[in-house]
């Protein structure tokens, strides 16, 4: 299964209940619900077959408080390949039972039987492969891996008849939570084989490998990918170990950037953890090659060996000894059984700074929901972490005033640099007039080694002015743009100009931050400045509370503009000489048009 955000699908007050259980149960998931049927969803919808067909052309993993039959009517028309479908279960409204209706290789069967064991119930499970073996060879239990899939279907379909079969495992190989099949010692019965060796696999041998190694690697800074991994590639055929058996890469602290390991990690599709050097330190009797060289730079003696001892713990040992290239090392530690690595050392820090949209759930992105359910901890605004709701609790939540943005910014990158997994909160879109300018800012001032390994990334959102061109039409049809008429950060001198440029250039303009208790007279100005440039009866907007229960938004003409209908929770849009307004539907419209009407001549 994918990472993504499981979508709890609720058509009733009462599914709304259980999918607020299911939440934290499950912890990344997200709960959807019918407009007018449930409360206080994270995602309102009104549509119910659109909205689970959009959820499952997404690839989103949806659990549907409802009937079985709902859930494959909304999705009939998507099926195309069983390879690439979206779990999708349904739990009854009581709780009684849950069913995995597609995808139940692809985390499916997973899910049914943690919400199964958290209801107090049995998953109704009808694959074959977990009835008759115990899991999927295409989704063994967490912590192994099959080495093919394709030949090992004969010898699935002879476990699946009941046939005995030979179980074979290599010294010290675990057995698999769940492997429930009756063996044999006949020589000619087909073969279940365990081992960390590199075995091809055929069709009367199912091979499955423990994710019992913690590959350690030391390399100089900026060293390609392709020695790493040719040094990677050597160091496990010297034993004969299979990448299968890697449970993840493991690396000193001062590493969490190292595009290499990164890279490495991703194209092994294991996770990357980190130990700080006292950690490794700890580990310097245990090592077979402790450099004096290495404790003096980065105060161990050894980063490859040191990671690999401190990943199996005291009961695991060292299999393979550093093993060095031109800039790089690697050494691999072995487990005793397989190895999970959100328990041992750390992941790298990850700051998300993400846009909310203006304040309607249904504008907040699937991205952005994905990266708020996956954080330790939100920072933000009060209003704006307020906003979000139950999709936040039990988070750690870290708040400041309106006007303390450096400070907000800061406290998200020094939690990021403490390896926490930190979403930053803006409104709208977090790249205008927002935290993700500021907080690039302070990276480049302070340049702090720490703040620089955390993994940056930015999530686009919904932006005020987006959500009130919507509302009213099609504004923003040309060229258009957005000014701040604040003079906290920039001189009225420089506001002033650039309103003086898109009045003469005769652009749709956007003010953001137009009046405060202080600043009465910009708003004001600004209008008088657009007044000689265009007609008094050009059609200004006024939206005011977006995608809020008090949302107002109005159409005006620019002549009729006061400084008293506007406060800092409004967006005024002011339109070009060539915007128009209109009547349609008993409604009222605006619209910039972009110059059709000369090719439709």
């Amino acid at each position: 299964m994918t990472n993504m955000t499981v979508a709890i699908v609720a058509l009733t007050a009462e599914g709304e209940v259980l999918a607020r259980r299911l939440v934290g149960v499950l912890g990344n998931a997200e709960v959807h619900g019918l407009d007018r049927r449930t409360a206080s969803p994270d995602v309102p919808f009104t549509d119910t077959m659109a909205h689970l067909r959009s959820l499952f052309q997404a690839g989103r993993p949806i659990i549907g408080i409802c009937a079985a039959g709902i859930l494959v009517r909304a999705v009939a028309s998507e099926l195309n390949d069983k390879r690439d479908e979206p779990p999708v279960l349904a739990v009854a409204q009581d709780g009684s039972a849950v069913v995995p209706v597609l995808g139940g290789h692809h985390g499916g069967n997973c899910l049914a039987r943690q919400i199964a064991e958290a209801l107090g119930i049995s998953a109704a499970i009808t694959t074959a492969g977990d009835i008759g073996i115990g899991f999927a060879l295409d989704d063994p239990p967490a912590g192994w891996a099959v080495a093919s899939t394709t030949p090992a279907k004969a010898i699935a379909a002879a476990m699946l008849a009941g046939e005995p079969v030979q179980l074979i495992a290599d010294a010290g190989v675990p057995i698999p939570d769940g492997l429930v099949v009756p063996t044999t010692e006949d020589a000619f019965a087909p073969i279940i084989r365990l081992t960390e060796k590199t075995v091809v696999a055929d069709e009367n041998t199912l091979v499955l490998h423990p994710q019992t190694l913690a590959v350690g690697i030391g390399c100089e800074r900026g060293a390609a990918l392709d020695e790493v991994r040719a040094l990677l590639d050597t160091t496990l055929a010297s034993q004969g170990l299979s990448k299968n058996c890697i449970a993840c890469l493991v690396s000193i602290d001062l590493k969490s950037d190292e595009g290499a390991i990164l890279a490495l990690a991703d194209e092994l599709s294991v996770p990357v953890r980190f130990f700080d050097a006292v950690t490794l330190e700890a580990e310097a009797p245990r090592l077979q090659n402790p450099s004096d060289v290495v404790f003096a730079e980065v105060g161990c003696h050894g980063v490859a060996e040191g990671a690999a001892l401190a990943a199996v713990g005291s009961a695991g040992a060292l299999i393979i000894p550093k093993q060095k290239s031109v800039r790089a090392t690697c050494a691999v530690g072995r487990s005793s059984v397989p190895i999970d690595p959100v328990q041992i050392g750390t992941a790298r820090g990850r700051l998300s700074i993400v846009g909310i949209g203006p304040g309607q759930a249904s504008w907040r992105t699937p991205e952005v929901t994905s990266w708020l359910t996956g954080a330790s901890d939100v920072v933000g605004y009060g209003l704006y972490l307020d906003l979000l709701g139950p999709l936040i609790d039990g988070k750690n939540r870290h708040m400041s005033e309106l006007s303390e943005e450096e400070a907000r910014v800061r406290r998200s990158i020094e939690l990021a640099a403490e390896c926490r997994d930190v979403a930053l909160v803006s409104s709208g879109d977090a790249g205008i007039y927002a935290m993700a300018a500021l907080a690039f800012e302070v990276l480049d001032r302070d340049n702090n080694p720490a703040f620089n390994r955390v993994d940056i990334r930015v999530s686009p959102g919904i932006s005020a002015v987006q959500a009130a061109a919507a509302r009213i039409g099609a504004p923003l049809g040309h060229d258009f743009a957005l000014i701040s008429l604040s003079d906290l950060l920039t001189p009225w001198e420089a506001i002033e100009k650039r309103i003086h440029a898109v009045a003469e250039g005769d652009f749709t303009v956007a003010f953001y931050n137009p009046v405060s208790k202080r600043r009465r007279t910009q708003l004001a100005a600004a209008k008088e400045i657009l007044m000689g440039h265009r007609p008094a009866e050009t059609p200004v907007i006024l939206a005011r509370n977006l995608g809020r229960e008090t949302e107002n938004v109005e159409i005006i003409a620019l002549a009729d503009l006061e400084v008293d209908m506007v406060d800092m929770l409004t967006l005024v849009l002011i339109g070009s000489s060539t915007t128009k307004r209109f009547v349609a539907g008993q409604r009222e419209w605006a619209y910039t048009p972009r110059g059709y009407a000369k090719k439709m001549a």
